[in-house]
């Protein structure tokens, strides 16, 4: 029993860490199918919107999504490597000045745009 606790949680941590997500930023916007349990069926729900979070690292990483649906704004947070997400892509990368983007709550149309990053183009 030579290893520590420390090398014992990075093995078991990479295990459990994504390789097939991509690189993205606060500012990005991202389309992705999450996984939804119906009854006794799983079903991927698309959800497509703008990033305005990101935190931690490692596998307790999570990031925030948010879109416009119907008129009204959602938001919704996802680990980072959560197996509920089926995939992600980065549809534009924006240019943020800022780390959290929350001042989009309370934007609505034009105001709420980000601008887009002319130089980067996304992986796809």
């Amino acid at each position: 029993m030579a290893t520590n606790i420390g090398e014992r949680i990075k093995q078991i941590d990479a295990k459990l860490f994504r390789n097939d997500i991509p690189d993205f930023d606060v500012g990005d916007t991202v389309k992705m199918k999450v996984k939804v349990q119906e009854a006794d069926k799983v079903r991927l729900h698309p959800f497509e919107g703008t990033i305005i979070r990101k935190t931690g690292r490692g596998l307790k990483g999570t990031f925030t999504v948010r879109k416009i649906s119907f008129g009204e704004g959602v938001e919704r947070v996802f680990p980072l490597h959560s197996p509920v997400i089926e995939s992600l892509k980065v549809i534009s990368k924006g240019t943020a000045k800022r780390a959290k983007l929350y001042y989009l709550r309370e934007r609505a149309g034009k105001a709420a745009r980000i601008k887009v990053d002319q130089t980067t183009h996304p992986t796809q």
